[in-house]
């Protein structure tokens, strides 16, 4: 019958769906919370679960932006009354679309304008045109990291690849989520180490379609969320194996028995085969991504207005005292220990 050959099509199917929804192993946080559940069930223990922390979303575009110093008008007005380059570039900047460039076009101006005036300069036999040549250049050079900082992390395509929004890290993903974003990140930090020590011929082309990336992405923040919940969950399962280890030992004399069996079948299912796969790739992504991010904004301190300063050594410095990285190494190696006293009561030790 037509029907009864339906129901054997759809409903081994709807199982399938309903069993890998069912599946805690299929998504960070649930899996975080049933290793928790499990650590404590083979030791005969009740779980505990701490209050996992809520990173804090990037500082408001408001907060992030630099006010761009601007030449006196009298300057401008002076500049473009003479025939070379520069009096395109000024009038360009003077447009009414030129008092509302978004950071990335501004600073493509500030690098044109140096350009187009040391370029005026040979041509040039004004004295006055000279001296006021000189001061704009050497203003506009001043102000050069102001408008490289805002166009890097004052757009507010930033905020999209940073939000919290988008949940976490995800589990066996697949291909490489971050390649494309990690390729950006490191040209981007190039580029702007590079205008920073004065090599001002660098091409922007590319920094728009990376700028559009970041509108499309969210990668950085899901490793923040990951990186939180992997610290929390670590330690609370770390401290359940240390209350074990100091209190009844899981096997006498160092000889096995059927609880370590229990407990060394658990280690290598779930810890060896879920957990530290899913550790390993969102560090491999974090060294990808997270850390040359760190080092765009680290180049830039000098200009880092401070409320970016805290949230940026907390989410994405790896070596500052609130480094959320560096407590995440603290949590995996403290974690890595306690599984090896663990065993060791047994003459389990891995790698013994």
């Amino acid at each position: 019958m037509p029907g009864a050959r339906w129901i054997r099509i759809f409903v081994p199917g709807l199982f399938l769906v309903l069993l890998s929804g069912c599946n805690p192993f299929s998504e960070a946080r649930p899996m975080m919370d049933e290793y928790v559940e499990r650590v404590a069930r083979v030791l005969e223990t009740e779980p505990v679960f701490s209050a996992i922390e809520t990173p804090s979303q990037i500082p408001r575009r408001r907060h992030r932006v630099l006010p761009m110093p601007e030449l006196d008008m009298g300057m401008l007005d002076f500049l473009s009354l003479y025939g070379c380059e520069l009096q395109f570039v000024v009038g360009e900047k003077n447009s009414v679309m030129g008092k509302v460039m978004q950071p990335l076009n501004r600073l493509r101006y500030e690098l044109r304008f140096i350009e187009a005036a040391q370029d005026c300069l040979p041509e040039t036999d004004d004295e006055e045109l000279v001296e006021a040549l000189e001061k704009a250049i050497e203003s506009k050079r001043e102000s050069l990291p102001i408008a490289i900082w805002n166009a890097t992390w004052g757009v507010e395509e930033v905020e999209t690849l940073f939000t919290l929004a988008k949940g976490y890290y995800p589990v066996s993903p697949e291909n490489n989520p971050v390649s494309d974003l990690a390729l950006d990140a490191n040209e981007l930090k190039n580029a702007v180490a590079a205008l920073r020590s004065g090599t001002l011929d660098m091409s922007l082309e590319f920094a728009g379609s990376v700028q559009q990336r970041w509108q499309a992405e969210y990668r950085a923040g899901q490793l923040i969320n990951s990186a939180a919940l992997l610290k929390t969950r670590l330690d609370d399962a770390t401290a359940l194996i240390r209350g074990r280890v100091k209190g009844r030992p899981l096997c006498l004399n160092g000889k096995p028995n059927n609880q370590s069996e229990i407990v060394e079948g658990m280690f290598f299912s779930v810890y060896i085969e879920k957990i530290q796969p899913y550790m390993s790739d969102v560090r491999r992504a974090r060294v990808a991504l997270i850390e040359p991010l760190a080092a765009l904004a680290q180049e830039q301190r000098s200009v880092m207005p401070s409320a970016f300063e805290t949230w940026y050594q907390r989410h994405l410095s790896q070596a500052a005292e609130s480094s959320l990285w560096r407590e995440l190494d603290g949590a995996m190696s403290r974690h890595t220990r306690a599984w090896q006293n663990l065993l060791d009561q047994c003459g389990l030790r891995p790698g013994a």
